[in-house]
């Protein structure tokens, strides 16, 4: 018979009220992931106790409302945009029959692969005055120099909001495609005898349904806008995340940064908040077992290839255009996939993101079956938080774990040397590990939500049966969760991976010195105008981000 305080998540060797290991390693799991954020807003706070250099009315009244401002608009255009093509997109192809539905259905996520920074490289090169379209346009009219015409300014806020609008429209169309997908037949069939039109039933009857889950990926795609740095930083565009860069490297005021983070870290609050409350007061409910889903109408003629072609354009600017153009330049430049520099970033990018993937998987795994296993109110109070990561930009995570680190390891190597009378140097900083703690940071919540939705899947019976004839609660996880639930956390491990090795601001500011990823190679290039440099680093990355897109287009299927 099992004892009945092990069942409870007590080991058997200590006394009643103690906690297991497995509930103190969750709550330290969750610390872990929830500091960074608490070591932002005390730096940020430090100058006010401390008496030291305060900037923060010298930011108010400089650059602090441009930065804000830029970072507003920013987030407005990229929140219309992405909630037009996303829902549009989606509805289509949820409720209509058109040439290349199918096909489209699955290629309008591909821009899920392009990271937002090499869609701006990409336009550039398209666009710029040497670019094929401004020389063909010379050609055709015979224009001698700019002077002869005009053409827009391509480096600006809004080519910026296009660029992004373009990479991040996929996260609404996911969730309106599977909202429109989950509504009744009923309602749309009753709209359609009463006379309702096209539009008419997709304004009263399917975008309200929809409305919780055109939210979420709404707030999903501003809150990546306002982590984005390589687009805005490549346009030329102010914004708070820049500001980061601009007042910690260049002013080297680490309390001013940790301010302006912070300010960054009210907007993403305010727009969880936004969304949570949309979704409450926007519920909806099938009462029907047996729904009956909707029928998709066959267009024909002028109407289907119209749909064709609206699905068709952002794909194109999403996807087939950056990815054209960096192909091109990779093309011509065969020869740079083995230059020394790229192989040592490809290296970087494999074993640190790889790392960090594992490492998230595994605390995600340890901290969702300590909070099972525990009856206790703190680790299952800190479950929620530990998602806060993903919200937080990569700067935002960059000054919560560099500046406090860095002391940590400063006093660590004198400690040594008073020691050992050697000098190690910094451990820390002076390694990959900040980069794979702030990585593990940032996209804890994806693995995290991966594991707690395949611990839920599994009957509770089969554990307890487990236990009932003896084994211990590690022998559970591995012998009966595991094999259960490895191929959500396999799915979980790859994208985990892929989204580190497209994370452009946190690496900046964490990784070593001289130390490049394709992420930060392909930045460096193209920040020095030589995007045939940047292609073949850029071409790996597009690659990664194509294997994370088979793995949603498969799990969507």
């Amino acid at each position: 018979m099992v004892d009945v305080s092990t069942q409870r998540g007590r080991g058997p060797h200590l006394p009643a009220g103690w906690p297991s290991g497995w509930s103190v390693g969750a709550v330290v799991i969750a610390a872990i992931v929830v500091a960074p954020i608490l070591s932002v807003v005390l730096i940020a706070l430090a100058p006010v106790f401390t008496g030291g250099e305060n900037i923060w009315p010298h930011l108010v009244s400089t650059t602090l409302p441009r930065y804000l401002r830029n970072t507003l608009w920013l987030m407005a255009g990229v929140g219309v945009l992405t909630a037009s093509i996303g829902t549009g997109a989606a509805w289509i192809v949820a409720r209509y029959r058109f040439p290349l539905d199918r096909l489209l259905d699955y290629l309008l996520l591909l821009p899920l692969a392009i990271p937002a920074y090499v869609g701006a490289y990409a336009l550039v090169d398209f666009l710029e005055y040497a670019g094929p379209v401004q020389t063909a346009l010379r050609d055709l009219f015979g224009w001698q120099s700019a002077r002869d015409y005009w053409f827009p300014e391509i480096r600006s806020l809004p080519a910026a909001v296009l660029v992004l609008s373009a990479a991040l429209y996929p996260y609404v169309y996911l969730l309106a495609r599977a909202a429109f997908r989950e509504q009744a037949g009923a309602g749309e069939e009753v709209a359609m005898s009463l006379g309702v039109g096209a539009f008419g039933r997709f304004r009263r009857v399917g975008l309200p349904l929809a409305r919780p889950a055109i939210a979420a990926g709404v707030a999903v795609a501003m809150m990546e806008t306002v982590n984005d740095f390589g687009t805005v930083d490549y346009f030329a565009v102010q914004t708070l995340t820049t500001g980061i860069f601009s007042t910690w490297l260049e002013s080297n005021n680490a309390a001013g940064a940790a301010q302006i983070a912070c300010v960054i870290l009210v907007l993403v609050v305010m727009l969880v908040l936004l969304e949570k409350a949309s979704r409450r007061r926007s519920k909806f409910y099938t009462t029907a077992r047996g729904m009956r889903p909707v029928v998709k109408q066959a267009l024909t003629g002028w109407k289907a290839w119209t749909a064709t072609l609206l699905c068709i354009l952002p794909l194109l600017m999403g996807f087939v255009l950056p990815a054209g153009v960096i192909l091109g330049h990779a093309w011509d430049e065969a020869g740079a996939f083995t230059d020394p520099g790229l192989v040592r970033a490809f290296w970087h990018t494999l074993s640190v993101g790889g790392t960090a993937a594992l490492m998230t998987v595994l605390a995600a795994v340890f901290l969702v079956y300590g909070v099972r296993l525990s009856g206790r109110a703190l680790p299952r109070m800190l479950l929620p938080l530990t998602t806060i990561g993903y919200a937080a930009p990569g700067a935002v995570l960059g000054v919560g774990i560099l500046i406090p680190l860095a002391s940590f390891d400063n006093a660590l190597a004198d400690a040594l040397e008073g020691l050992t009378g050697r000098s190690f140097g910094l451990l820390l900083t002076g390694s990959a590990f900040a980069l794979i703690l702030a990585y593990s940071v940032r996209f804890f919540a994806i693995a995290q939500g991966a594991a707690d939705a395949a611990f839920g899947r599994v009957s509770p019976s089969l554990p307890m049966a487990a236990r009932s004839l003896g084994r211990r609660r590690g022998q559970v996880l591995r012998s009966v969760y595991y094999p259960l639930i490895r191929g959500t956390l396999a799915s979980a491990l790859l994208l985990v991976f892929v989204d580190c090795v497209k994370e452009l601001p946190a690496t900046l500011l964490l990784r070593p010195f001289n130390y490049d990823t394709l992420a930060t190679r392909t930045h460096e290039q193209a920040s020095l105008e030589n995007l045939s440099g940047a292609a073949p680093a850029a071409l790996l990355v597009i690659l990664v981000g194509l294997a994370a897109v088979a793995l949603l287009a498969r799990a969507n299927r």
